[in-house]
């Protein structure tokens, strides 16, 4: 039986930020949640959906943007409502999802993948807007321009050793053609 594709990133994070901020990366077989230490479980955890690498990713964006309080609280304490929103709360997640998604396509550009935007909203039939993938965009050029958090760094870094995937330039992260913005 062949190695998940999962498990080569579940040892990089857990090699580089179990030791330094006792968090662990966890295949989970149902919704993604960030669980924070407690009496019965020594290190944080966050837990990704059904083996999927995208959602492993998607949620250490998660954990790289909360806070050191923040990351004592289940799911970082914030606001999510599931599938089903109104395009006023699709708004407030686009919103709150440019910095997570920013650093989600740096760290699949860095493991040599393809990124993929997440409205999270199927059932409304909303998809990721053009302003939303803009801003995304914006933030991931502010950030290669001014430098990577701590924690995106030591990530990004430890992706390129493992996948051989070359420094992080602005003229990697282009808009796919079926996903272009018309402004």
């Amino acid at each position: 039986m062949s190695t998940p594709d999962y498990q080569v990133l579940i040892d990089i994070f857990n090699a580089l930020f179990l030791p330094t901020y006792n968090t662990e990366l966890v295949a989970g077989d149902d919704e993604p949640i960030y669980r924070p230490a407690d009496e019965l479980h020594a290190h944080h955890h966050i837990i990704f959906a059904h083996g999927f690498y995208a959602s492993a990713l998607h949620e250490i964006a998660h954990w790289c943007v909360a806070g050191p309080e923040r990351r004592l609280l289940e799911d970082f304490g914030y606001w999510y409502k599931p599938d089903g929103r109104t395009p006023v709360e699709q708004a407030e997640f686009e919103r709150v999802e440019v910095r997570p998604q920013a650093y989600e396509w740096i760290f699949n550009q860095a493991a040599g993948r393809r990124f993929h935007f997440s409205a999270d909203n199927l059932s409304a039939g909303i998809g990721a807007s053009d302003t939303f993938q803009q801003n995304v965009l914006h933030r991931i050029q502010q950030l290669l321009s001014e430098g990577l958090p701590p924690r995106v760094q030591m990530l990004v870094a430890a992706l390129q050793r493992h996948y051989g995937t070359p420094n992080l330039a602005v003229e990697q992260f282009v808009l796919p053609p079926n996903e272009v913005c018309h402004a």
